[in-house]
């Protein structure tokens, strides 16, 4: 998948998650002011049936005192006039009840005002009713109880009841149908935010595993690619390790042929030598007989080294000149041909991992040089080093060859201090060896590693061929070699190891 597909899909589910979220804040904010209209329109019809209820109770109360006002005009009985008493105590507290909840409504408060005035009224009329009882007028009270139907209070009464009733069944069923519509809304809104959200999700579940198969798709090439890498590297580490092997192998095989006609010119080279002296002789015998001079007396050693003059002792200086060329032309040769064996043979040996003292390895070293090291007027300190397992013989070689080196390159004139410190850090034990002497030139911080390459002035002995070797050594430990150097400033040459080396890292790919 491309880095542009993988930013196309990632807007897309920060997208979907976006409009995911949106939808239940919507719905959830619908749900609720449609829960609080539908609380609010059932609230309202709750009112109407409380309004027509006390309606009800107010008639209810009327007519118990207009029963119990007849029953004792009737009979003049005590219990009578107690239940008129309680029940018309009863009708302002009503028609106050009826007038606090119906205040919402103008009309409804008109009417209760009317109907305020007609039940006073009516009271008024039952009033005189026992008063008329009370005092003992008969005529009166068949008055009363021939009229008590018919008086204009109860017409109004009535009439205004019946018109409060009509007006709470209008808006009962104006607040019901408003009940309906918003409990029909807060429906759809819950199933169309229900399929919104069951949409969102089956589209989630959808890129989940879309994801998840692009996914297993990946880390199925991915594995099939590590497969193939490994096998590639394993097959690459094996050519490699077979090419080395070649090399080793044809290094040890010209360096071994190069000596055998090395040998031979050593050897011509000798005879010339030693036949120098007699061809000499018989060019100064030959000139002295030309020039009409003494022959050489018989008893003269053939070893005699011949006087010659002029030309002939030029040519003598020539040909001894000549020949010294050669002799040091071929001892260097040997030389070379000597390490290259000896680095071939160091790379095919075998490394033993063992538990090493390397403070005492380095004092070890440095007792070793202290003939050289006090002919240079030059001290080795050597600080608290950190033990390591790793091979022996590659860290007395890797130390030995730059402490030789710090001793062979210092400075003229100059004290030389040469200082080994280490310290441990993640598992690495570093070491660091310094110096005061020559140093190096920047640019030459390269050549210096490379097989039979020098820099700086060649006024030492060497072939070229220790760092070179040193620094195959430490990647063969698993480590690392980095120099840090300025001319006329010192060297410091940095070796990282590894503390715990198990022989199974670079050396098993050498």
């Amino acid at each position: 998948m491309t880095p542009a597909s993988r930013q196309r899909r990632a807007a897309w589910q920060i997208l979907l998650l976006a409009v995911g979220f949106l939808v239940l804040i919507a719905i959830s904010v619908a749900s609720v002011l449609l829960v609080n209209k539908a609380r609010e329109d059932n609230a309202l019809v709750v009112h109407t049936v409380e309004v027509e209820s006390q309606i009800a109770n107010l008639l209810l109360e009327i007519r118990r005192a207009e029963s119990a006002m007849r029953a004792y005009l009737l009979t003049s009985a005590p219990q009578y006039l107690a239940q008129y008493q309680s029940a018309a105590a009863d009708i302002p507290p009503a028609v106050a009840q009826l007038a606090r909840i119906t205040r919402d409504n103008p009309v409804q408060a008109t009417n209760v005002t009317k109907l305020k005035e007609a039940v006073a009224q009516r009271l008024a009329e039952f009033a005189r009713g026992v008063d008329a009882v009370k005092n003992g007028d008969i005529a009166a009270n068949v008055d009363v109880l021939r009229n008590d139907s018919s008086t204009d209070a109860v017409q109004t009464i009535a009439d205004i009841s019946r018109a409060m009733r009509a007006e709470e069944d209008r808006q009962f069923a104006m607040r019901t149908a408003r009940a309906d519509q918003t409990q029909i809304l807060a429906s759809s809104v819950t199933i169309a935010g229900s399929c919104m959200v069951i949409s969102l999700a089956a589209l989630a579940v959808f890129l989940l595993r879309r994801s998840a198969r692009v996914r297993n798709e990946a880390e199925a090439k991915l594995r099939d690619i590590n497969v193939t890498l490994e096998a590639t590297v394993n097959e690459r580490t094996a050519d490699l390790r077979e090419a080395n092997d070649e090399i080793q192998r044809f290094a040890y095989i010209v360096s071994h042929d190069l000596r055998s006609p090395l040998v031979n010119i050593m050897g011509f080279t000798s005879e010339l030598d030693e036949l120098r002296g007699d061809i000499f002789r018989r060019i100064a015998a030959l000139g002295r007989t030309a020039a009409l001079a003494p022959a050489t007396p018989d008893d003269a050693t053939i070893a005699a080294e011949p006087e010659l003059e002029g030309d002939d002792k030029r040519l003598s200086d020539d040909f001894n000149e000549s020949l010294g060329f050669i002799k040091s032309s071929i001892a260097k040769m040997d030389r070379l041909i000597s390490a290259i064996l000896n680095l071939t043979r160091e790379g095919r040996r075998e490394f033993m991992p063992e538990r090493i003292n390397v403070t005492e390895l380095i004092e070890g070293v440095s007792r070793t040089v202290a003939h050289q090291a006090a002919a240079a007027d030059a001290t080795i300190s050597v600080g608290a080093l950190p033990n390591i397992v790793s091979d022996r013989l590659a860290l007395e070689q890797i130390f030995s060859n730059l402490i030789d080196n710090a001793l062979k390159y210092l400075r003229d004139g100059v004290p030389g201090n040469i200082a080994i410190q280490g310290r441990s850090k993640l598992g690495f034990a570093i070491f660091e060896i310094s110096d005061n002497g020559r140093g190096i030139d920047p640019k030459d911080h390269q050549r210096i590693f490379d097989l039979f390459r020098r820099a700086g002035t060649q006024d030492k002995p060497g072939q070229g061929i220790g760092l070179a070797h040193v620094r195959a050594l430490v990647r063969r430990l698993g480590g690392t070699m980095a120099v840090a150097s300025e001319l006329h400033h010192g060297s410091t040459f940095t070796i990282t190891l590894p503390i715990n080396w198990t022989g199974k890292d670079r050396d098993k790919a050498s």
